[in-house]
């Protein structure tokens, strides 16, 4: 299976609605609470305005994950933060028809690629609920070291949640405009 990422423009948006809708409750799980209409065509064509901003203003960068040239998700990079710091966090979501085939690992090796390779970040974290396995294996899968646990971290469901956080520290980054 062929996966890729790419950046979606705003005629995306009924897929990534339909995507969204399909998925509902798949997604609901690792979520903040949406919006009523969050999932709809004309919200998903502001959040993909609004991401097109930030990827312009280098503030993060989302993709739409394809395979066989069908939509099946999406990947993030989210809080690009410069300075001492060089880091993102990463977020990954996949059709849950997809599941178990290796889409999420592929796609996020390429989200990799791509924040150590283009961006030159330094380190990537993803964080996970502590009971979502699977998300824990795609980022061990793809390197990602686990490095602590965070009590009410982040609020998804509508409540607080404790999370797994894990990190990837780039071994070729360079100092930009120099040597390293």
């Amino acid at each position: 299976m062929d996966v890729t990422l790419r950046s979606p423009e705003v005629g995306d948006a009924e897929a990534l609605g339909d995507l969204l809708r399909r998925n509902r409750a798949h997604f609901a799980t690792g979520q903040p609470v949406r919006p009523e209409g969050y999932d709809s065509t004309a919200s998903q064509a502001t959040v993909i305005a609004e991401a097109q901003r930030a990827r312009d203003n280098g503030a993060a960068a989302m993709f739409l994950i394809e395979t066989d040239g069908r939509l099946v998700g999406k990947a993030d990079l989210n809080s690009v933060i410069r300075g001492a710091f060089q880091s993102a966090s990463v977020g990954y979501l996949v059709d849950e028809a997809y599941t178990g085939r290796g889409v999420a690992t592929a796609a996020l090796r390429l989200l990799v690629r791509h924040a150590f390779d283009a961006l030159n970040l330094h380190r990537l974290q993803g964080e996970t609920l502590v009971d979502n396995l699977a998300s824990q294996r795609v980022l061990l899968s793809c390197g990602f070291v686990h490095y602590g646990t965070a009590p009410d971290y982040l609020r998804l469901q509508g409540r607080w949640q404790t999370n797994a956080l894990y990190q990837l520290i780039n071994p070729a980054w360079r100092e930009p405009g120099g040597t390293g």
